[in-house]
């Protein structure tokens, strides 16, 4: 009986100090881990976001770029990271959904290694062309494509990124065949594009918005739903021909999957609290990302949800595994 009576005081003894290190938390700085290039979507979110959780908690959060591989070097780095609450990945669509089903041997269990603790925004992808083509709409690029099978060449930041499910998606759906060139991040591809090495990129919107508004690359459709604000002119993937097409990106903060439940709770309330502040969503509007924070539990059902629908997509492909 009191070696049961311990094992209770233990067990509250605990649970009180989980829940006063919640309280307390953070007491020293935070680990953003992006697993992408400084500039492209999920690494601007990061630096926002975590710009204003470091004002509010006065630690200072840190944004560390780990690239390669799709997203995976880095979100396999916080896989196997302390769950003491001090590093955090900002998840993502290529590595913690399209990475299941495009890598053979992945460093990492996307459901089970992570602990969801956020969506934080959606943004949309967007088909260009250096401004030399001929090519003004989604129709005429399949037009170009399809008089010459396997020669027309787009780039994107990477193979398993969102841009390249994003094109083999198209692909599918219209029957052309392109070729990939793939980048280690979406800056050297658009470099390439301005400078008339490639004739077509797909891009995450955000990472290329503003080579499109200086006239550096033409737009010809945006993935996501509805039109970009700040490109009123450009018609959707749906509008432009191609039914049912919608991709929208999106990105998030995941934990690795020990990290303890009330540090996970106040992270979450502290995200949303960020992503509902009206700077914090003009900021995001200006770089045509759309604010879309949930509870754990949302966030666990979406990517569950996004790892079938790309394991779908990859498969009907036919992509190789890496």
């Amino acid at each position: 009986m009191r070696a049961l009576v311990s094992s209770f005081a233990f067990a509250a003894a605990t649970c009180v100090a989980v829940a006063t290190h919640a309280q307390s938390y953070p007491v020293k700085p935070v680990r953003f881990v992006v697993p992408f290039a400084s500039g492209d979507g999920p690494d601007l979110v990061a630096r926002l976001v975590g710009d204003r959780l470091g004002r509010a908690w006065g630690q200072q959060v840190l944004v560390e770029n780990r690239t390669g591989a799709g997203g995976t070097i880095g979100a396999a780095f916080v896989a196997k990271a302390p769950a003491d609450g001090y590093t955090h990945l900002i998840c993502n669509i290529a590595s913690n959904a399209i990475a299941h089903s495009v890598y053979t041997k992945l460093p990492y269990d996307i459901l089970n290694d992570f602990a969801m603790v956020s969506r934080m925004a959606l943004t949309a992808n967007v088909v260009v062309v250096h401004p030399s083509m001929p090519i003004r709409s989604i129709a005429q690029y399949v037009a170009m494509a399809k008089a010459n099978p396997g020669k027309l060449t787009y780039g994107t930041g990477g193979v398993g990124t969102s841009p390249h499910l994003s094109m083999e998606l198209f692909r599918l759906k219209t029957g052309i065949n392109i070729l990939l060139v793939p980048y280690k991040g979406a800056a050297p591809a658009a470099v390439d594009l301005v400078g008339g090495q490639i004739p077509s990129m797909m891009a995450n919107l955000p990472s290329i918005l503003s080579l499109i508004l200086a006239g550096k690359a033409r737009p010809l459709a945006v993935t996501s739903e509805k039109r970009a604000a700040p490109l009123p002119d450009v018609p959707t993937m749906i509008e432009s021909g191609i039914p049912g097409y919608v991709v929208t990106p999106w990105y998030g903060v995941c934990a690795p999957a020990a990290t303890p439940a009330p540090v996970l709770d106040k992270l979450n309330a502290d995200i949303v609290r960020t992503l509902q502040a009206a700077d914090v969503r003009q900021r995001l509007a200006d770089l045509v990302i759309e604010p879309a924070p949930t509870s754990r539990e949302e966030f666990a059902a979406f990517v569950r949800s996004e790892v079938e629908r790309w394991e779908k997509v990859v498969k009907d492909a036919g992509i190789p595994r890496q």
